[in-house]
């Protein structure tokens, strides 16, 4: 599902409540350092027929006029989400947008929580993660513990260390949100409930400590098939020790799940 728009939405979101899309990537293409066997966009392969990034003037101005437009219409939005068609950290003028974005938010949705969604492939660079940690809601991403597993379900950019990845998240201090799909898959030789992937997993957990953990999984159609989604059930169960150390959790299953 390509997104048209730099500013789009407001959408539902499952995690995020009325959600503000800013998608600093493409209108018409993808671009991203992983290419996940479950992305609701569509293999990389497939994203490259528009190439252009917005400008932090462009987003400015779609942003202004979206919240300017709800605002007048007295609907509320309760998360300006930077999500989109890859991975937004890539774009280069990402922590201005960030700055601009604040200024906005305070000025016309005061109410509102900036989050980004990122795989947080470059927390390592300073710039990216002193904007990072401006935002109320920094939502990082880890599905598994070690690269072999990253690269069967995340498909990363050469470079890719998921113990660099860990190292810079101590950054935050466990104040960020850690996300996370669980999935089972044959082909891919992943499944997210085996000792490997979960111990290893939830080892990182209590390394990192973060304020929150979103535990969720496939809800719109896959690149791969035969993906098998988690039920919540089985979802709290497997992060039952979590939850008994006192982490918190929030728990998604698909909707019709």
């Amino acid at each position: 599902m390509i997104r048209e728009e730099t500013v789009f939405g407001p959408i539902f979101s499952r995690r995020l409540g009325t959600s503000l899309g800013i998608n600093l990537l493409p209108e018409k293409g993808k671009i991203c350092n992983f290419d996940c066997i479950y992305c609701e966009c569509g293999w990389n392969k497939d994203g490259h027929t528009d190439t252009v990034l917005p400008t932090a003037a462009k987003v400015h101005r779609d942003l202004e006029r979206m919240l300017l437009s709800l605002q007048q219409q007295g609907t509320q939005v309760d998360s300006i989400t930077f999500s989109g068609d890859g991975e937004p950290t890539l774009n280069p003028e990402f922590p201005a947008i960030i700055d601009d974005t604040l200024a906005l938010r305070d000025r016309l949705a005061p109410t509102a929580k900036v989050s980004v969604l990122s795989n947080a492939t470059r927390v390592h660079l300073p710039q990216v993660f002193q904007a990072l940690a401006k935002v109320d809601n920094p939502i990082m991403k880890i599905d598994a513990p070690t690269n072999d597993l990253i690269a069967r379900i995340n498909k990363p950019a050469p470079g890719y260390d998921i113990a660099r990845v860990v190292e810079a998240l101590k950054q935050f201090h466990g104040n960020f949100v850690l996300q996370t799909c669980m999935l089972r898959s044959k082909e891919y030789d992943f499944d997210s409930s085996r000792p490997e992937v979960l111990d290893g997993w939830m080892n990182i957990v209590r390394q990192l400590r973060p304020r929150q953990i979103m535990v969720y999984t496939i809800d719109r159609p896959t690149p791969a098939q035969g993906l098998e989604l988690f039920t919540p059930d089985e979802m709290t169960r497997l992060v039952q020790p979590l939850i008994d150390e006192g982490f918190n959790l929030q728990i998604k299953g698909a909707l019709n799940a």
